[in-house]
């Protein structure tokens, strides 16, 4: 089961940690997605990152507040998304998601990814 947690009410300009794992795992992955939906909004990519660790993406618009990274204690692996100065506009449910395989790099479409938890709500307030 995918599962993404951290989220919570956050100041303006503060920083905040999301995680996601997955505690059924079986297999490997190809790579971690982490999306967001804004009230009112589509769903829309944030960040993604090869389950290696060693590559990672990220949509124009969160570049330089948002870092993406993997870790692993023995066969389980967490994949965090770490956000600092946060915005109002960064107030949203945050999903992750782990790829389909045999996607192109990078993984930025919804299409690309066939496995998803269920979000986590951020909410930054003014």
């Amino acid at each position: 089961q995918l599962q993404a947690f951290g989220g919570g009410v956050v100041q303006a300009g503060g920083s905040l940690r999301l995680s996601c794992t997955d505690s059924g795992r079986t297999s490997s992955y190809s790579a971690w997605g982490w999306f967001r939906q804004a009230p009112g909004k589509e769903r829309e990519f944030v960040a993604a990152i090869r389950e290696s660790g060693r590559v990672s993406y990220y949509a124009d618009s969160v570049k330089g507040r948002f870092t993406v990274s993997v870790s692993r204690d023995n066969a389980r692996i967490t994949v965090d998304l770490r956000v600092i100065n946060l915005k109002p506009e960064d107030t949203a449910i945050y999903y992750c998601a782990v790829s389909r395989p045999g996607r192109s790099w990078p993984h930025r479409a919804e299409n690309d990814y066939g496995y998803w938890g269920q979000g986590t709500l951020v909410t930054v307030s003014s």
